[in-house]
């Protein structure tokens, strides 16, 4: 346990060794400038069009897309929808939630080349929800 007036001397240490976390200096640093979430974990947007993928070279398969221009600084980007069926209950104009693929890093999975983000909600509704009839998507 440290001593009695060792505030200082932890306050020092951590403001020095949160340089090494690679989070902190990208951010401060402004490194990593194609963040379109901009640090957030999750985004509203509105869906622009409808669209299919190619996948990477060993498969063959077409990935059903959405572009998505987000509402907070109106940057578009592409985004995954998951499971099968469920591009049919999003429209254009509609309003959806998106969150990054791949991990602390954000990047592309597997053969979904350019593709990091994917579709988690419908008009403030579940997907998920929606598929299983849970929930109707509400009209905008």
């Amino acid at each position: 346990m440290p001593g009695e007036f060792a505030a200082r001397k932890l306050i020092k240490n951590r403001k020095k060794f949160r340089w090494s976390k690679y989070d902190y200096k990208s951010r401060v640093l402004g490194l990593w400038k194609m963040d379109p979430l901009e640090g957030a974990p999750q985004a509203r947007g509105i869906v622009i069009e409808k669209r299919v993928v190619e996948q990477k070279r060993p498969h063959s398969g077409l990935i059903k897309c959405v572009r998505v221009k987000l509402i907070k600084n109106g940057r578009e980007l592409t985004a995954f929808v998951p499971k099968s069926g469920s591009i049919n209950y999003i429209n254009e104009h509609d309003e959806v939630i998106v969150e990054p693929l791949g991990g602390g890093q954000k990047g592309p999975i597997g053969s979904m080349w350019g593709i990091r983000y994917k579709v988690i909600a419908v008009n403030g509704v579940s997907l998920d929800a929606i598929r299983k009839g849970k929930k109707q998507k509400p009209a905008r």
